[in-house]
């Protein structure tokens, strides 16, 4: 399950560009420098994904709870938890666990973890519209992949310009798929267990165990 991404348009070339470009990466790292401040993150998020020429829309509602590199995110029925080495896949409708290594080094998975910080390698970045959301002010940056064989078109990020917290993020992919994720709560520093991120085998005695190499 690829996790989701960015917002909206831009086209400006040459000096113009270079000068938009610059604007986009101060405010990127200005958005990833204060997430980093921050011990974790909760955050509850609206999920649609839509095909027109399919005709498929899907929509969903989730949350993510992150520290560090750890994550425990719950969507579309499974749960997906990091520990910070294996990554545990729970389906309560299979009764199945899948265990797998640390999938990061896949540079087309987009993990809760590096949701903050994936932009930071293959994209070029500029500003784009700013958006008048229940009176807050949405600024969106547009990503574009360098690679020219990504299936990814566009991706869009918008940012809370008060709060320089992500508040919307848009995946095109060339295929005509429009995946976008927006955050209905974003909560810092909150007590959380200790063992948020400690997969218990003994909650899953009845489950199929399936541990890929």
């Amino acid at each position: 399950m690829k996790q989701i991404i960015v917002v909206l348009a831009f086209l400006i070339g040459a000096f113009g560009f270079s000068q938009d470009s610059k604007k986009a990466e101060a405010l990127l790292n200005e958005v990833y420098n204060k997430v980093n401040t921050y011990e974790n993150i909760s955050i509850d998020f609206k999920y649609v994904l839509e095909n027109t020429s399919e005709n498929i829309k899907q929509e969903t509602r989730g949350d993510v709870a992150m520290q560090g590199e750890k994550y425990l995110l719950n969507i579309l029925g499974v749960t997906r938890l990091f520990d910070g080495k294996n990554l545990y896949t729970i389906s309560p409708e299979d009764e199945e666990v899948t265990i797998s290594s640390d999938n990061s080094e896949d540079e087309n998975t987009i993990t809760p973890s590096k949701m903050m910080s994936f932009y930071k390698d293959g994209y070029t970045y500029a500003m784009d519209i700013i958006q008048d959301v229940n009176g807050r002010k949405i600024q969106f940056v547009k990503l574009n992949p360098i690679d020219t064989n990504s299936e990814i078109k566009d991706v869009f990020l918008g940012i809370d310009a008060k709060t320089k917290h992500i508040y919307r993020l848009i995946e095109i992919g060339k295929n005509g798929t429009k995946t976008t994720l927006t955050v209905n709560s974003f909560k810092t520093n909150e007590p959380i267990s200790k063992t948020l991120f400690t997969f218990d085998k003994t909650k899953y005695k009845d489950y199929y165990i399936n541990k890929l190499d």
